[in-house]
């Protein structure tokens, strides 16, 4: 993983006005663009749509209305994208064994596994834990793992849910400097934070949702430097929505 990659094929991904309705509006009328580039930070408070953003994005869950596609291809189940959950699950093998696992089910040739893993862990900054069980691992190594895992499927398009939540300062740092790694090497990065922080230090753009709603998609020194929405400015000074 050293070198950049051409831009993905699935992007840029495109929602025109999708909605998804479980029993209330989980997202509503949401219309965005999402191109190649620096990460994407989505940004909102509790229960602003910004999970079910990534599981839509990732095929876990479907549209009640409206039209996504990747690269201008409609498809429901796009498979160059790799998703990272808040709290992973580890599986009961070594630190190493959790990737070779990732790599076989990502098809990789036998032959090519032990290298493949030595570099996705030393990207990660996992290489002296190589043989440590996976659940003894602290949470922020158990995160870098998890995003080590996601990267055995070659995605072009990698979604983070909060990654750095619960951690220590110096976690989130070492969190942080592996997303900016994978970004410089061509992987479109969405991801999801409640850190405002997190969303100045690593953003390209920023999406504000609120209550399923698109408030506010611009560059991210545009957002922070003059916000638009009311919203935007409220949130940006801490202020609650409603």
């Amino acid at each position: 993983m050293t070198s950049m990659r051409t831009p993905s094929s699935e992007l840029p991904i495109v929602l025109d006005h999708v909605g998804i309705t479980r029993g209330r509006a989980l997202l509503a009328e949401l219309s965005l663009n999402i191109a190649a580039g620096a990460p994407t930070v989505v940004i909102g408070p509790n229960g602003a749509g910004k999970t079910t953003l990534l599981r839509l994005l990732m095929g876990l869950i479907h549209p009640t209305r409206g039209r996504i596609t990747f690269g201008g291809i409609e498809t429901a189940n796009p498979h160059r994208c790799a998703i990272v959950f808040q709290r992973p699950a580890m599986l009961r093998r070594s630190t190493a064994g959790n990737i070779t696992y990732a790599l076989a089910a990502a098809d990789k040739p036998r032959a090519e596994r032990g290298t493949r893993c030595a570099e996705l862990l030393a990207l990660v900054g996992l290489s002296a834990l190589a043989r440590q069980p996976a659940r003894k691992l602290s949470g922020g190594e158990q995160q870098r793992l998890a995003l080590a895992r996601a990267l055995a499927k070659e995605p072009t398009v990698l979604l983070l849910d909060e990654p750095t939540a619960s951690l220590d300062p110096a976690a989130t740092k070492a969190i942080e400097d592996v997303i900016r790694n994978i970004a410089a090497r061509g992987i479109k990065v969405v991801m999801a934070t409640h850190d405002l922080g997190e969303a100045r230090r690593l953003a390209g753009d920023v999406v504000l949702l609120h209550r399923g709603r698109l408030i506010e998609h611009s560059p991210a020194l545009d957002f922070f430097a003059a916000p638009r929405t009311g919203e935007a400015k409220k949130f940006i000074a801490g202020e609650l929505l409603i």
